[in-house]
């Protein structure tokens, strides 16, 4: 077998749909410009498009860009796990790279705008590694249209979790709430 050779250093959006699971139209990024073992930077204009699917009542809401960040992060950690098995001597981790990465909490979000559809302009996501290990990864991230700051905030990314378990349907906590009605 041929050594595996290193990522690109930078990605179209076709490379981009074969490294995460988000496809078709919900792969919202339209390239990645740079990244390394800590970082990413990737561009997107795909907030400019009307049958956009994260659209909801004709419009497209500042908060939906931690979407775009979310698939970022998710570009990154497989183009970092692709660095690394290319590496000389890479000895393979138990069990190999994380097969997923799930979005598992935000915190510190500032929203600087109230929609990402009215701006005209390519955005720009930025994803920065603060910490991490084999279970969890910390982000911060940014989304900007130019030199103007859209949302920021830190995200936690889950790695190889497993999906949540559904409830016993015959438990009365998985039975769905009624709603309740007033009387007079």
């Amino acid at each position: 077998m041929p050594p595996l050779s290193s990522p690109p250093a930078s990605l179209d959006h076709g490379d981009i749909a074969r490294r995460i699971p988000h496809q078709g139209r919900m792969c919202l990024l339209e390239r990645v410009t740079s990244w390394d073992a800590e970082r990413i930077t990737c561009e997107a204009t795909s907030h400019l498009d009307a049958g956009n699917p994260l659209r909801a009542h004709g419009r497209l809401g500042v908060a939906c860009g931690i979407e775009y960040a979310a698939q970022a992060m998710a570009v990154h950690g497989a183009l970092v796990s692709e660095m690394q098995q290319a590496s000389p001597g890479h000895a393979a981790a138990a069990g190999g790279p994380p097969k997923a990465g799930y979005l598992v909490s935000v915190r510190g979000v500032s929203l600087h705008v109230a929609r990402l559809d009215g701006l005209g302009m390519p955005l720009t996501l930025r994803a920065e590694r603060s910490s991490g290990n084999t279970a969890s990864i910390l982000y911060g991230f940014t989304v900007h249209a130019g030199d103007a700051l859209l949302l920021s905030g830190r995200a936690v990314v889950m790695l190889d979790a497993a999906p949540p378990i559904p409830k016993d349907p015959a438990s009365p906590a998985a039975a769905p709430a009624l709603p309740t009605q007033e009387t007079p």
